[in-house]
């Protein structure tokens, strides 16, 4: 009886391990380059996996010694692909080797992260790269995924036309235009308080004529010709650009140095 009972649990088990996603059981976070304490390893991991649950999409962040002779971005979509993730993802990696970092995008997360939204979001994470505060970068970095996957969600992912603006820079911009504009206004009304102060009589064009000499009788405006250039006015790029990976999958994303 014992017997059937653990060979039913057995069979169960493995059923129930058959049905799950394959990449359920697939950490989002790998630091094999070692950069995070296990406080923050912990952490990161656990708000990597709460917005990917939530979204239905696989957030991850991976840290390497070396890309084993290959480009950040084959290193990054290979990782992504073979990795056992879900069709829909973002992925960044870290190389400490030449101080790379690449963030590729698949499915959903090629929509939601375009090319523009990926330079907005560099420049927030990457100088947290750049300092070494490793753990304050990929907690940046998830909570950007999060905020632009919701905001595609809408139908109208950040883009060229609507990135989303840094209330700092906004306010820390009205100050400057403020204290420009004020200056401006100071010396320019100090110009024309200087000119009132020199105005002379100046002599007028009738005196140097002499009365009756001139005699306007006719007088008309003669239109000769007109001349119009037309030239399309450029246009931003928007959207993603995508690659094929080494599987065959298509992939947006991008990268540089920090």
């Amino acid at each position: 009886m014992k017997r059937k009972l653990f060979i039913w649990i057995a069979v169960l088990c493995l059923l129930a391990t058959s049905i799950l996603p394959a990449h359920a059981a697939t950490s989002r976070l790998d630091d094999d380059a070692g950069l995070l304490s296990l406080s923050e390893e912990k952490e990161i991991a656990e708000l990597l996996d709460e917005i990917s649950q939530r979204h239905e999409m696989d957030i991850v962040v991976v840290t390497a010694d070396s890309l084993d002779g290959l480009s950040p971005m084959e290193y990054a979509d290979d990782y992504y692909d073979y990795g056992g993730y879900g069709e829909d993802g973002i992925l960044l990696l870290v190389s400490i080797a030449d101080n790379d970092w690449y963030v590729s995008t698949a499915g959903y997360g090629i929509t939601a992260i375009t090319d523009a939204g990926l330079t907005y979001m560099s420049k927030r994470f990457v100088p947290y790269l750049s300092e070494g505060e490793y753990g304050k970068a990929f907690e940046t970095f998830a909570q950007l995924c999060d905020e632009f996957i919701t905001q595609a969600k809408t139908g109208d992912p950040y883009d060229t036309h609507n990135l989303p603006k840094d209330p700092f820079a906004a306010g820390v911009n009205l100050v400057i235009a403020l204290v420009i504009g004020l200056v401006v206004a100071l010396i320019a009304t100090g110009i024309m308080k200087g000119k009132l102060k020199t105005v002379r009589q100046q002599a007028k064009a009738d005196d140097y004529v002499e009365k009756g000499s001139m005699r306007l009788d006719y007088s008309r405006d003669l239109f000769l010709y007109t001349h119009l250039d037309r030239r399309e006015k450029p246009k931003s790029s928007s959207g993603s650009s995508t690659h094929i990976s080494s599987s065959g999958t298509t992939h947006g994303g991008g990268g540089g140095k920090f």
